[in-house]
């Protein structure tokens, strides 16, 4: 792990110890002669090493959960293409204006199943960050991923979504294009496909540049992953008239896993490698995996009219209330 979070910090602190000790190790004895010493000091630290990753990770608050959803070596939505499915085949452009990188998408399989893959996709270096626009999508992704889940309800193949972004995009530009027209169209269109769809929040999952591909009959959320209408520092800012407030306000806005899970508006909650899933990207690929497939197995039991109706009682159903 070349990135850590503030709080990972005496975790990381043990396992640098562990890896200079097998290199001292493995460069100063022959193949299997290594020092019983060294190999009793590795075990003991790598113990430690267990004990307080379980103490850490187990007990974590919700400012933790949203930086580990942001963390920059998790698995994006390419990752988990190229990991859970085969044959993938990737369109291109919005055939209006032009193609968004901030959004990918195409045909794959998964299990001998063609289905329609579309996601979010950050950058990892600055270049890609740029290409990718940080994630964030303008009017021609949506329009792209319209074009695309309409071509899937056409030939009558289920649509999985990954969510992973801070927003659409805010740009001038991209509200000249109608941005918000955009959006409301994907969701309108998305709510009446005869088709499946599963929609994952990979990482954030934010306001309504999330929902422009997020209207879904199951919602499964990764481990560590946040789903919201606004960032904390969004509002923070609105409140608080602070911004740098993020982390005080956010456990107030209950958009971490557990508790959107809590509120029925996540129907099940993937579990990710012990750390997050950059610690162990085939792990929580593998996790996944399972969880794409047993909801497509059931969802696949309805007629399209069922489909239908299901996604309709989803989004009814969201919401609590008290009446005195």
């Amino acid at each position: 792990m070349t990135f850590y979070l503030d709080f990972e910090k005496p975790i990381v602190e043990i396992e640098k110890k562990i890896d200079e000790l097998k290199k001292i190790s493995a460069t100063s004895f022959s193949p299997g002669k290594e020092d019983k010493r060294f190999n009793a000091e590795i075990s003991v630290l790598e113990e430690n090493a267990t004990l307080l990753r379980t103490e850490v990770y187990s007990d974590l608050d919700e400012w933790q959960r949203v930086q580990l959803s942001r963390h920059p070596e998790r698995p994006y939505t390419l990752d988990y293409i190229n990991s859970i499915f085969s044959d993938f085949i990737e369109f291109a452009g919005d055939r209006n204006f032009s193609d968004d990188h901030a959004i990918v998408g195409g045909f794959a399989s998964l299990e001998g199943q063609t289905v329609m893959v579309i996601g979010h996709q950050k950058g990892r270096t600055t270049s890609q960050k740029v290409i990718r626009n940080f994630g964030m999508p303008k009017p021609e992704g949506y329009r792209k991923a319209l074009r695309l889940m309409t071509m899937a309800n056409r030939l009558n193949k289920p649509i999985i979504t990954f969510l992973d972004t801070p927003g659409a995009y805010p740009g001038v530009e991209a509200e000249e294009r109608g941005q918000s027209e955009a959006i409301a169209k994907n969701i309108m269109v998305m709510s009446s496909l005869k088709v499946p769809i599963i929609s994952v929040v990979i990482g954030e999952g934010g306001s309504g540049g999330a929902l422009g591909i997020g209207v879904c009959n199951r919602l499964l959320m990764l481990e560590y992953s946040t789903y919201s209408v606004i960032s904390p520092e969004g509002c923070a800012a609105i409140l608080l008239r602070d911004g740098s407030k993020a982390s005080e306000i956010v456990k107030y806005l209950k958009i971490t896993a557990p508790y959107l899970k809590q509120f029925g508006i996540a129907d099940e909650v993937v579990k990710e490698s012990e750390g997050g899933a950059h610690r162990n990207p085939n792990l929580t690929s593998n996790n996944l995996k399972v969880a794409l497939i047993k909801n497509l197995k059931e969802l696949k039991k309805l007629s399209p009219d069922e489909i239908r109706e299901d996604r309709y009682k989803k989004i009814r159903s969201i919401g609590v209330y008290k009446e005195n």
